[in-house]
């Protein structure tokens, strides 16, 4: 049976950080002398994140002004239709689906690409990303070309896990998988702590990757779904009047440390933790990765590349999980045997094993780096 590859990896954000605005303004909102206030802030500090990026500029008085951002999404008390939103969807999408797949170096192959993946549950249009991509970055127009829609932050699992599919029946396809996700469009007023919490998460990024046959980068050995029972009240996405509306319950981090530690011998093919040397989970927050890191016994380094991208980056939903691989490809030593994992709607948890093909991953990773510089490119 024919083994698939992610040979290539690579990531864009937008330019804007705006982590530390959504925070004075998110405090804005709160009464001075509230227990509230006191509570977000503290919450804020345990987040672990610095940086978080958005396709929407900043206006130069957004402290004081009434109106937040160039696009005038975000007017003091009158935030935006969904409407308008996917409008700063549709122009800004296509630009960092670009970059990223820029970034790749495939210009010289481009003729390769037979097939296209799109991961994406913050905006839709049609046509859409698909044929934007295919004629902005110039390739064939035979394309076959799949969207998996509103799947969330484990869409890209899917994704990878439908590369896979599609190289082991045709062992001669070269897959392009594309995971964006534009999360700040969503963003709400509200003086709900919950919501304002959940708000502090999300970001905006996209990721690229080159699945084959061609036996360089990480190989992708099996897949396995975990649906968490009488969980789907726990996490929900649905499009609304004003934007969609994310429900993230605090109870979420416990339902994925119990299904995780029930399912560990079905995820792992039933190999041992130690054996696994790497570790890809999805930045969904501390709370996630401190539940995860719970249920599996890992030591405190196994999910460090986790955590840095959650401070770098935060949580860009499908798009997180490809950073952390690709930090992972920069130093994954020969033979290095990982197990990936991201979390969705449902509850489920989507995971992967692979493993690092000789020093080809580091080659892989050297060949895709970052040729773009600031503002695409983030610290």
């Amino acid at each position: 049976m024919t083994t698939a590859y992610i040979n290539r990896i690579a990531t864009a954000v937008p330019a804007h950080d705006v982590h530390q605005p959504f925070l004075r303004f998110a405090e804005s909102l709160f009464r001075k002398d509230s227990g509230t206030l006191s509570v977000f802030q503290r919450m804020a500090q345990r987040s672990g994140i610095e940086h978080r990026y958005s396709c929407l500029r900043l206006t130069p008085d957004w402290e004081t002004g009434p109106t937040l951002d160039m696009d005038a999404l975000y007017t003091r008390s009158r935030f935006a239709n969904t409407a308008a939103r996917m409008r700063v969807f549709e122009r800004c999408a296509p630009e960092l689906a670009m970059t990223a797949v820029e970034r790749l170096g495939i210009h010289s192959q481009r003729e390769r690409v037979t097939h296209l993946v799109i991961t994406c549950c913050t905006g839709f249009s049609a046509p859409g990303l698909d044929l934007e991509i295919v004629e902005r970055c110039r390739l064939p127009t035979s394309t076959e070309r799949t969207v998996v829609g509103f799947m969330g932050c484990a869409a890209a699992i899917n994704a990878l896990k439908l590369a896979r599919h599609i190289v082991r029946s045709e062992p001669v396809a070269h897959v392009l998988v594309v995971n964006l996700e534009l999360c700040t469009l969503h963003f709400q007023q509200t003086m709900n702590l919950a919501q304002m919490l959940c708000f502090l998460l999300f970001a905006d990024g996209c990721s690229a990757c080159l699945v084959s046959a061609e036996p360089k980068g990480i190989a992708l050995d099996s897949f396995r779904a975990v649906m968490i029972p009488d969980s789907s009240e726990l996490m929900s996405w649905n499009i609304r009047d004003l934007g969609f509306d994310m429900v993230l319950s605090g109870k979420v981090p416990r339902a994925i440390h119990d299904a995780l530690r029930a399912a560990a011998d079905e995820i792992l093919d039933c190999m041992p933790v130690g054996s696994i040397d790497l570790w890809a989970v999805h930045p969904g927050g501390h709370t996630i990765l401190e539940a995860v890191e719970r249920a599996l016994d890992l030591p405190p380094a196994a999910l460090q590349p986790s955590r840095e991208i959650l401070r770098r980056y935060g949580n860009m939903s499908s798009a997180a999980v490809m950073f952390v691989l690709r930090e992972m490809m920069r130093t994954a030593a020969a033979g290095a045997r990982g197990c990936a994992m991201s979390f969705g709607p449902g509850l489920i948890a989507e995971t992967m094993l692979f493993r690092a093909v000789g020093n080809s991953a580091r080659d892989a990773f050297d060949h895709a780096a970052d040729r773009i510089a600031a503002p695409l490119d983030a610290p």
